[in-house]
C-alpha cells in the first residue's frame, strides 16, 4: 500500500495545491483591498460633509 508521501501523484498535488492556496489568498487580498478603499473613500466623504457643515470649508471646495 503506497502512502501519499510515497505516491507518484504526489509532486503534481503538492504543486496544485500550491496553487490554489495562492489563488484563494491572492482573491482574499484583493477584496480585503477594495473593502479598505471603499471605507477609506466614505470616511474622507463624511469628513468634508463635515467640514462644509461647521462652515470651515465652502461647498465649492468641498466639491474639488
Amino acid at each position: 500500500m503506497q502512502t501519499v508521501v510515497e505516491s507518484s501523484n504526489f509532486v503534481p498535488l503538492l504543486i496544485f495545491g500550491g496553487s490554489f492556496l495562492v489563488a484563494v489568498v491572492a482573491i482574499i487580498a484583493g477584496v480585503g483591498q477594495k473593502v479598505l478603499i471603499g471605507r477609506n473613500r466614505e470616511r474622507t466623504r463624511q469628513e468634508v460633509a463635515a467640514y462644509v457643515a461647521e462652515g470651515t470649508m465652502t461647498a465649492d471646495e468641498g466639491e474639488r
